[in-house]
């Protein structure tokens, strides 16, 4: 097992549902074990939309590292994301990613793991 990760190795792959979307796993169920929590590197860029989903089983917990867009969360008013922001979506509810201004990057943290 892994203990000290270096985020810039890995490969980028596009996103399961959000078009123009790059995703880079970082730490998943499958190297770690179905008890783990799944980390993701997210590229969002300018224009781009993560559409409205849920995740049912897991909490999303997003670190904004860079850019600019707003964000929809089921039960709150839309809101603008931006650099070392971090947003606790629980697990069931809507949320969505548009308006993006400035290319966004994302630490995305999934608990418990969905990859």
């Amino acid at each position: 097992m892994r203990v000290v990760i270096n985020t810039e190795e890995g490969e980028w792959s596009p996103h399961p549902t959000a078009k123009n979307v790059l995703i880079k796993p970082i730490i998943t169920k499958k190297e770690f074990g179905e008890d783990s929590i799944s980390i993701l590197l997210v590229k969002i860029p300018k224009g781009a939309v993560v559409p409205e989903h849920t995740h049912e089983k897991s909490e999303d917990i997003l670190y904004i590292l860079s850019g600019h867009a707003k964000m929809f969360i089921e039960g709150l008013k839309k809101f603008e994301i931006e650099k070392g922001m971090l947003i606790r979506v629980p697990k069931g509810i809507k949320h969505s990613i548009y308006n993006v201004t400035e290319d966004l990057l994302i630490y995305d943290i999934f608990s418990p793991g969905t990859i």
